[in-house]
């Protein structure tokens, strides 16, 4: 199965919104984002959200199946722009998106409602679907960076974006599993290296891509 383009999860979105009623979403948005912000994840869930908004509780469920698809979208409203940078590199748009990523679980609270949602998956197959429409999204978002590499040259053709997106998804991922969200850009700039340069040494014994 072919995987949809950028503009076309967008026409998704919107076909999808215009079933809803703006005002009841956007109230519904904002409690779950308010009982995340004050309560934390303990004290999130579809109940508490349907009595802050006013809003009935079948809606809720109407347009999100479960609470990890609600806090997906809350989580995904406060995502940086900067997180898709294009620098015009690849190793460029890879340290941005690593920078902003980090930056975003680090400092708002962010990559705990994401490991939650991850934690959830593995136990619930409302949830397990619900991140995996999410990550097949986020997919194509990310296979831009490398398909931009195809374009301007600095990539081969014939490379897989969608195997080079899950290897970056791979590293961030791992590294909130374990804590491990540091900020460094000397460190990330090396892994955007090893990204895209490879491991291998060059023919002459220097640095690939020196």
């Amino acid at each position: 199965m072919s995987e949809l383009a950028p503009d076309d999860i967008d026409d998704r979105r919107r076909s999808i919104g215009a079933r809803r009623n703006p005002e009841t979403e956007q109230a519904i948005l904002e409690a779950a984002e308010a009982i995340v912000a004050e309560e934390g994840i303990a004290g999130f869930s579809i109940e508490a959200v349907a009595k802050r908004a006013r809003a009935g509780k079948p809606t809720i469920y109407k347009w999100w199946p479960g609470k990890t698809a609600l806090l997906l979208d809350v989580y995904h409203r406060h995502k940086p722009a900067s997180v898709h940078t294009d620098t015009g590199s690849v190793e460029g748009d890879i340290f941005a998106f690593l920078t902003g990523v980090f930056a975003h679980w680090g400092d708002t609270g962010a990559g705990q409602v994401f490991r939650f949602v991850i934690a959830e998956a593995q136990r619930d197959e409302t949830a397990a679907a619900s991140l995996a429409d999410y990550s097949a999204e986020r997919r194509i978002q990310s296979g831009a960076i490398f398909q931009r590499g195809i374009v301007r040259g600095e990539l081969a053709e014939d490379i897989d974006v969608g195997l080079c997106a899950d290897m970056l998804a791979g590293f961030i991922w791992q590294r909130l599993l374990t804590g491990r969200i540091e900020r460094d850009p000397v460190q990330l700039r090396q892994v955007a290296r090893q990204m895209v340069r490879g491991l291998l040494a060059s023919p002459s014994g220097g640095e690939v891509g020196a």
